[in-house]
């Protein structure tokens, strides 16, 4: 498993303004969605491409299409929810299933209330995203959900990563990938990532 960090310029100026207590909720939601676009664009780097011939106006070419397997996207409800969209944009054709969880106050550990997956999840390349990996409890239990419904071919994609939640796919997932587009210093004693940004979900959905 390896963990990408994409410190792109651009990205690193859109984490700036969501990490900002200050920033409307019509704003956040809008570039946790360019954020997930530019993610979803190193994050399938290597999809696998064909040769195809092709006319252009001017002459005969030989281009390069996406071939091999299809893709899924699963977002972990519901801030994950907030990143669907941008990837959309990118990979149109992609199907999306929804694993619903949520944290236990006091065990801060992920129970699962919904689960609807496209019935060829297994064939798929499977990228689960989720703005923040604080713990790392949803996002273990939504791979462990997957791996029992066949899939092989899965990565995860954060925006925010906490060193903690980092370790523990590392421990469960090995062989899942994980793409972030910032690793923070820690958890506070409520399970929040610190710096971070807060509640992803309620900033998305205005719901604090």
């Amino acid at each position: 498993m390896s963990l990408y960090i994409l410190d792109h310029p651009l990205l690193l100026h859109k984490l700036s303004i969501i990490r900002d207590r200050n920033t409307s909720v019509k704003e956040f939601r809008e570039i946790v969605s360019e954020i997930a676009m530019l993610m979803c664009y190193e994050a399938t780097r290597d999809l696998a491409v064909e040769d195809v011939d092709i006319e252009t106006p001017v002459a005969n070419a030989t281009v390069k299409r996406l071939a091999g397997k299809k893709l899924a996207i699963v977002p972990i409800l519901r801030a994950g929810l907030g990143m669907v969209d941008g990837m959309l944009n990118l990979i149109p054709s992609a199907k999306v299933g929804h694993i619903g969880l949520y944290r236990d106050p006091e065990t801060l550990e992920p129970v699962e209330y919904f689960c609807k997956l496209p019935a060829d999840i297994a064939e798929r390349l499977v990228i689960v995203i989720d703005p923040m990996l604080a713990t790392g409890g949803s996002a273990a239990a939504a791979l462990r959900f997957l791996k029992e419904r066949g899939c092989v071919n899965i990565k995860l994609m954060v925006i925010i990563a906490a060193p903690e939640g980092v370790v523990r796919i590392q421990a469960e997932h090995p062989d899942v990938d994980i793409y972030a587009a910032a690793l923070d210093e820690k958890l506070n004693s409520h399970g929040y990532i610190v710096p971070g940004l807060g509640d992803a979900g309620d900033r998305i959905f205005g719901t604090k």
